[in-house]
């Protein structure tokens, strides 16, 4: 059953990205991209006192990366950057709530790689 409801947030967050588009008045912007698969993901956020206010994604790419990005822009918002700095794979793997193989773990990771540009 847990499976299934984690399978469910994954298609719903990739047919219905959260905070997908371009930010107005940004003060950070970061891209990356998997040249293997094809996959890019932009962010531009809005930081203020250390937090993030806000943020958006933009790209394209596979159903993981995508979903990835939707379930981590709506994670960091109101967020630390000092927090931020300490995500790693695992949290991404807790996030997604599935098992994933090497290649469609580069996929899930993605969005975190440019999370990490974007705060630094």
């Amino acid at each position: 059953m847990e499976e299934n409801f984690y399978k469910d947030l994954i298609l719903f967050h990739w047919r219905n990205p959260q905070n997908y588009g371009k930010l107005k008045k940004a003060n950070k912007k970061a891209f990356s991209e998997n040249p293997f698969c094809g996959d890019e993901i932009s962010m531009e956020a809005k930081i203020e006192k250390g937090k993030i206010k806000n943020i958006k994604f933009s790209g394209k790419g596979c159903i993981i990366s995508k979903a990835s990005a939707s379930l981590l822009t709506e994670y960091v918002k109101g967020k630390e950057i000092t927090e931020l700095k300490k995500l790693d794979k695992d949290f991404i793997l807790q996030l997604l709530g599935i098992e994933l193989g090497p290649t469609r773990l580069k996929c899930a990771l993605l969005p975190l790689e440019v999370l990490k540009k974007l705060i630094q």
